[in-house]
This record gives structure tokens, C-alpha cells and sequence, in this order.
């Protein structure tokens, strides 16, 4: 007579929480802004605010930008905010920075705006292996979000997670 398999994590009470449900749906898009300096280096305001002025902006509709300088030039602070209101009436989120930042900023404002009564006293899994570029801060935010209302916290799938918090 065999046995009937039962699938405890199926059963279990535990809660998944995926942080690629939440990932922004749109193009991510960095700009590096030597391109309007004099030989790469030197900002020149009149020249760059014409550059600027002359650029089309409405190709990053709907897109996350990272602004960026790849070069070693001192770029003031107007510089990157003219820029980002230029993308405001198109982009999504202008930032100042990597790729890797713009998720960054995207994460901590998505937990941070994330609703957690529904986790109260619950064992929650922060599902890990993503396919998508979610970063380790993000995961840093959910767990401590998570932890002022979470019977316990785990870090991984259900059938091999790695508990990191119990509430006492």
C-alpha cells in the first residue's frame, strides 16, 4: 500500500513575498552627459544649455534614466538638475548615477510606499534568485520593514530557506 504524499509547503502557512512582483515595468536608460561638454571635460553653459535645449527628450517616454558623467569632469549640481527637468514631462524617474542606483532608488521607494498589515504574524519567505536586477538593498529594506510586523522572516524558496529572523 503506498503512501500518500503530502505537500507540506503547499499546506504550510507561510507567505512568499517576490520582489520581482513589484519591479517597475518600463525601459532603463543611462545618459551620459560628457556627450554636451566641451571636449568631454569642460561644461560650458551656454553651449551645454543649447545642447540640451536641442536634444529630444520625448524618445525617453515611459523610461527609468540614470544620468551620468564618464568622464573626470566637475559637473555642478544645476548641471544634472536643468537635465532632469528637461525629462520630467517624459521619464518615469530621472536619477543621478549607475543603472544599478536607479534600481536602487526605484526598491526603497517601492518598500518604503509598501503596505505590510497583511504580514502581521506571519512566517514570511523573501524569495531570492531573481531574474530580474533587484538590488541586495532592497532585500536590506523588505527584511527590516518586514521584521516590525512579522512572526518570522526566511530568505530563499520554501523548500530551502534560510531563517534570519523569529520574533520572540
Amino acid at each position: 500500500m503506498k503512501e500518500e504524499i503530502i505537500n507540506r509547503v503547499a499546506n504550510s502557512k507561510l507567505v512568499t513575498l517576490d520582489l520581482e512582483d513589484f519591479y517597475p515595468k518600463g525601459e532603463r536608460i543611462s545618459i551620459d552627459i560628457s556627450q554636451w561638454l566641451f571636449e568631454g571635460i569642460v561644461l560650458k553653459e551656454k553651449d551645454f544649455r543649447e545642447a540640451a535645449n536641442t536634444h529630444d527628450w520625448s524618445q525617453y517616454s515611459g523610461c527609468f534614466v540614470a544620468l551620468y558623467c564618464s568622464t573626470e569632469a566637475i559637473i555642478p549640481g544645476w548641471a544634472y538638475m536643468f537635465l532632469s527637468l528637461k525629462l520630467a514631462p517624459f521619464a518615469e524617474k530621472t536619477t543621478v548615477g549607475t543603472l544599478e542606483e536607479l534600481e536602487t532608488v526605484l526598491f526603497s521607494e517601492i518598500i518604503e510606499n509598501m503596505p505590510v498589515d497583511s504580514y502581521t504574524s506571519k512566517s514570511v519567505i523573501i524569495k531570492g534568485c531573481s531574474h530580474k536586477p533587484i538590488p541586495a538593498s532592497a532585500y536590506v529594506l523588505l527584511a527590516q520593514k518586514l521584521q516590525a510586523v512579522a512572526q518570522s522572516i526566511m530568505y530563499g524558496e520554501a523548500c530551502s530557506s534560510v531563517p534570519l529572523y523569529k520574533k520572540k
